[in-house]
């Protein structure tokens, strides 16, 4: 089985572990165990992906969850969906309308999903996945930024011990919008994964990022959305960089396919 189900969490900490990009496992101390946008394909082409084995093999971790950001391959991987499903037959999925309908039209019983908007919830066993948007629904017109083409959420996931901010896939200029900023700010993250890149420019800048951090009031960051695809990889030491001045947030970087035991206290 894979170590992080033997992960000892205690009542103030939470289990977190990261698969690279925007793949993450959260345990609470009850041992709930909660996949976010699991991205585990096996077919992986040397000049696409920075690792040549995927990280997971989805039938040795047991997981009670499945929370989903949106409908993009990376995000919602139908392939990695159905083989966690046929491990663990009664997972739930939960996201936004789109992933949810495609992970029914796969075969996952509808009873065993729930989709959720921003401003909703869902509890997961002793854990509440709060959602948020990562990209505004309508665009930005004044930026030229057009409706994105399916919903794009964020998460903060109470664990009981800790609040964690996963941003998924954040529109470029989030931090300079209080109105995506303040739902975040409201819900008192302690730890935020954000996702950014130096250059790309479809989500935040490094120094944008930092912003978000500084903005929603996080203890902690973390960098996001790397050390998968060769073309949008990054150092996460930018990062780190960047945070310096971002109102005391410390940044963290967790090791390619590691867990942490992190507590706000």
């Amino acid at each position: 089985m894979h170590p992080f189900e033997d992960l000892q969490v205690a009542d103030d900490q939470a289990g977190i572990h990261w698969f690279g990009q925007s793949s993450y496992a959260i345990k609470d101390s009850q041992g709930t165990i909660v996949q976010v946008d699991p991205y585990f394909p096996r077919e992986r082409p040397p000049d696409r992906f920075v690792h040549a084995r995927s990280p997971l093999d989805e039938a040795t971790l047991p997981t009670d969850f499945i929370l989903l950001t949106h409908h993009h391959g990376d995000h919602t991987c139908i392939e990695s969906i159905l083989r966690i499903q046929a491990a663990y037959p009664e997972v739930c999925c939960i996201g936004p309308k789109e992933s949810v309908q495609a992970v029914q039209e796969a075969g996952i019983p509808v009873a065993q999903t729930q989709t959720l908007t921003a401003g909703q919830s869902a509890a997961m066993n002793g854990m509440t996945a709060h959602a948020v948007w990562s990209k505004p629904p309508g665009g930005i017109p004044a930026e030229s930024i057009d409706p994105p083409g399916v919903e794009h959420l964020g998460y903060v996931i109470d664990t009981g011990a800790a609040r964690i901010y996963l941003s998924g896939d954040p529109v470029h200029s989030f931090a300079e919008h209080e109105e995506l900023v303040a739902p975040v700010r409201a819900l008192q993250p302690d730890i935020g994964f954000l996702t950014t890149h130096p250059s790309e420019g479809e989500f935040p800048f490094l120094e944008g990022a930092a912003r978000l951090a500084r903005k929603i009031g996080l203890k902690t960051a973390v960098p996001s959305h790397y050390q998968c695809f060769v073309r949008r990889d990054y150092d996460p030491q930018e990062f780190i960089r960047a945070l310096h001045g971002a109102g005391g947030v410390q940044g963290l970087i967790i090791a390619y396919n590691q867990s942490v035991l992190y507590s706000p206290r």
